[in-house]
């Protein structure tokens, strides 16, 4: 299989939620960032304001979308990994700042990564993804809010 088959570059996504104590902005960064397998890389999401549920949960999760697939769950609630996903995919928090680990970077990595919070609802997207490609290669991809639309019923 051709490495162009799959992206390798990291990059961000923004999401706005409408509630009655303001709008709440997630903002990803790096918006991109090359895919060595290897070596660990992080992506990271800020909050504008605090994802706290009043019932003492934080509902940040993040997604991979890789070209030709579903999108792939694999955090939720900050650091609890869904069933399937390797070892080497952690998340972690400090206050309104989130970040996606991934200790040992693997070829089938590469993808669009997002954070998506669920705390206020409905989550609404401002920025259309997180990029990922390998060098070389010329991948884009976009989501339509009716291919968003899932996260906003989780």
């Amino acid at each position: 299989m051709s490495l162009c088959s799959e992206p390798s570059l990291l990059s961000p996504v923004t999401y706005l939620d409408q509630e009655s104590i303001g709008d709440v902005v997630l903002t990803q960064t790096p918006l991109s960032e090359p895919i060595i397998p290897g070596p660990p890389a992080s992506i990271y999401c800020t909050s504008s304001q605090s994802l706290l549920h009043s019932n003492g949960n934080t509902y940040l999760h993040w997604v991979v979308h890789k070209p030709g697939q579903a999108p792939q769950d694999l955090i939720y609630e900050v650091s609890n990994q869904f069933t399937g996903v390797p070892d080497r995919f952690s998340g972690s928090r400090s206050g309104t700042d989130f970040t996606l680990r991934i200790s040992r970077v693997e070829p089938e990595d590469a993808g669009v990564y997002y954070c998506w919070q669920g705390t206020h609802v409905p989550p609404r997207v401002m920025q259309p993804q997180t990029k990922t490609f390998l060098p070389g290669c010329c991948h884009m991809s976009c989501w339509s809010r009716q291919q968003l639309s899932r996260f906003s019923s989780l």
